[in-house]
């Protein structure tokens, strides 16, 4: 058996399958640092694909359509609750001893992003900007975010989310013949995709302090 690679969605279905979305889901959506050095995105919409074809070779899994939606929005949910859980226990000072710029950047994104949109909105929107996700639900545990509130939003943030990639995956590989031989060229494509939202966080961050220091200029 080949070492697996957990940074890499096509060895981790081909050695754990549907378990493998449970453990990469679960991990991503909480966990932090490991968190973002796992594919998420890039792992669901392969596995819908895989669900859909039914040719391959030895490295494409048989993968069952309602065990790889199950084990997504099972480790979405739970992984975002422990999350949350680590946040609420062990307070900011654990968000920003971290060595890491990236962590402590994604924390400060996840509370810009818990300021302007309410936590409500803020928990289903995050599920879909890539590294973002793996601070935020920590973040809000944080932040004080009531367990309740949290609880419902995430849940429903995480199977939107989880879901929607999958059966979009599932979707296309039912529908064009071979498109299992094009899995690298479509998840760049993902990549490309789920990095939207940050551009797009990134221009208005910009515009916003540009528009700033003109006022403090007096222009």
């Amino acid at each position: 058996m080949n070492a697996v690679n957990p940074t890499d969605s096509a060895s981790l279905l081909a050695a754990f399958g549907a378990l493998g979305v449970l453990a990469v889901t679960f991990a991503e959506s909480g966990l932090l640092v490991v968190g973002f050095f796992l594919p998420g995105d890039t792992l669901l919409f392969p596995a819908g694909v895989l669900c859909a074809v039914q040719h391959g070779g030895e490295q494409q899994p048989r993968l069952v359509l309602w065990q790889v939606m199950l084990c997504a929005a099972v480790g979405s949910v739970v992984g975002a609750q422990v999350g949350f859980l680590i946040g609420r226990h062990g307070g900011r000072a654990l968000l920003t001893r971290t060595s890491s710029h990236r962590v402590r950047e994604g924390v400060e994104r996840a509370e810009r992003l818990l300021a302007r949109y309410g936590y409500r909105k803020a928990l289903v929107i995050g599920r879909f900007v890539p590294m973002l996700r793996s601070v935020l639900h920590p973040a809000a545990g944080a932040l004080g975010v009531p367990t309740r509130v949290f609880t419902v939003w995430q849940t429903v943030g995480g199977v939107l989310w989880s879901q929607s990639l999958v059966l979009a995956g599932w979707a296309l590989g039912a529908s064009v013949d071979h498109v299992d031989d094009y899995l690298l060229p479509l998840i760049a494509l993902v990549v490309a995709v789920s990095l939207l939202p940050l551009l797009v966080e990134v221009v208005r961050s910009r515009r916003g302090r540009g528009r700033q220091g003109r006022r403090d200029t007096g222009d």
